[in-house]
């Protein structure tokens, strides 16, 4: 008797019939307004999850960025030094050395007021 009743049940709702009872025409209206709904809102998750990842793929291009412009400027500073400039030009064989004495004298005059 229970299995006849579930095959029943079954054949009713896959069958089509249930859309056909008066409880679903009458909340017709209120369904498909839910299934919008339901569309609209997958739909939004989707295009969240979306952004979402590419905002991570920009986040670690900039990161990225930014560990290329730190070593790049720490490069930078170590071919800067004195030290380092003196060797390459004695590594290059130029004929430069470097001044002990300061390029411009300045005297400062002296006046009463």
């Amino acid at each position: 008797m229970k299995l006849d009743r579930i095959r029943k049940s079954f054949v009713h709702v896959f069958g089509g019939s249930v859309l056909t009872e008066g409880v679903f025409v009458r909340n017709l209206r209120f369904i498909i307004t839910l299934l919008f709904i339901m569309f609209i809102f997958i739909s939004y998750r989707y295009s969240v999850l979306r952004k979402m990842a590419e905002v991570e793929s920009l986040e670690r291009q900039l990161k990225d960025a930014k560990y290329e412009a730190l070593s790049i400027s720490a490069e930078l500073t170590k071919a800067s030094r004195q030290s380092e400039i003196e060797q390459r030009i004695a590594r290059e064989g130029l004929d430069l050395k470097v001044s002990d004495q300061p390029f411009y004298v300045i005297k400062a005059d002296k006046q009463k007021k």
